[in-house]
């Protein structure tokens, strides 16, 4: 019996083990390619939505570079539909960080008519985040955007390489990305052309979140289950909110729900849960057999939709 256990113990240790050397191979790869960027490209900056991915990049990029400061801005395109727990959480991690945050707005995009606003039970505004991007890029002359985008969350990021080249359009051809082998990353362009960076592309959303676990990361407490109201729409629960229209033929419910993906608010669906701690949240990652962009109403108006946003800009 007792050396039953001491086996048991033995091989716990040595999973145990692996799995920490597994998140340390990870965050090393994704630091090698941040200071990559760091020195490849000109003007730098991390694409910052307050989600898990974005937040675990930015996390990342402190440890590349500590003790000195973080030397990219965080970019946030606001659609002005956000989470107001997702907005919180950014002004405050900024001001942790002491980096500047540098504000993309479709509010700003829609009055200004560069762009139309949709209208409808099922409006989104994600497409318009395309052109308020392109327009940050252009105007504080990004000549590369670091992201939180992994491989493993959809079909169309499944394509990306690490260094994402978009043409002088700031569009991105699935079919004319370059190889990258043994790590060697070419960040060459020609003018009015610029990367989309992903250093995070190889992991998965359960290594996210035990390296949060691990690390002791601060997220927003959408994450965690929690009460709130929603509503049926699509297979999914979405929060009811001031940018929700709630048809009369729906009926507004009080759930414990968690959201696995965070966005604009009008999109984001979220799961019934009792994942109320990283630990549970895990074992229901673990235990998941939907991916996590499954409850998002922008991915499901059509089976290419992802990446059709992106061949036209989008993250």
């Amino acid at each position: 019996m007792v050396g039953d256990i001491e086996q048991i113990e033995r091989i716990s240790l040595k999973e145990s083990t692996s799995h920490f050397n597994h998140l340390k191979e990870l965050e090393a790869e994704a630091i090698y390619v941040i200071r990559e960027v760091f020195s490849q490209f000109e003007k730098s900056g991390i694409l910052f939505s307050g989600g898990k991915d974005s937040i675990v990049v930015t996390h990342l990029a402190k440890k590349a570079f500590w003790p000195a400061k973080i030397p990219f801005p965080l970019v946030h395109i606001d659609t002005g539909h956000n989470f107001p727990e997702t907005i919180k959480f950014r002004d405050e991690l900024v001001e942790q960080l002491g980096v500047d945050l540098i504000i993309g707005s479709v509010q700003q995009s829609i009055n200004q008519g560069r762009v139309k606003e949709e209208t409808g039970k099922d409006a989104s505004r994600n497409w318009l985040q395309i052109t308020t991007l392109l327009d940050t890029i252009e105007e504080h002359q990004f000549d590369a955007l670091m992201g939180g985008a992994r491989r493993d969350e959809e079909k169309a990021r499944a394509k990306e390489r690490f260094f994402s080249h978009r043409d002088d359009f700031g569009q991105w051809d699935p079919k004319n990305q370059r190889p990258e082998l043994w790590n060697i990353f070419n960040g060459k362009k020609h003018k009015g052309e610029h990367f989309r960076v992903f250093p995070i592309s190889n992991w998965t959303e359960m290594d996210v979140w035990q390296y949060i676990l691990a690390e002791n990361i601060a997220i927003p407490s959408l994450y965690l289950a929690h009460y709130r109201d929603v509503i049926c729409r699509n297979n999914t629960w979405l929060p009811v909110s001031e940018h929700l229209h709630v048809g009369e033929e729906e009926t507004i419910h009080n759930k414990k729900v968690r959201f696995r993906t965070l966005g604009d608010i009008t999109i984001t669906g979220g799961i019934e849960s009792d994942a109320d701690t990283l630990e549970k949240v895990i074992m229901e990652v673990a235990a998941a057999r939907q991916t996590e962009r499954g409850n998002r109403a922008d991915d499901k108006r059509s089976e290419t939709s992802m990446e059709d946003r992106k061949k036209e800009g989008y993250f």
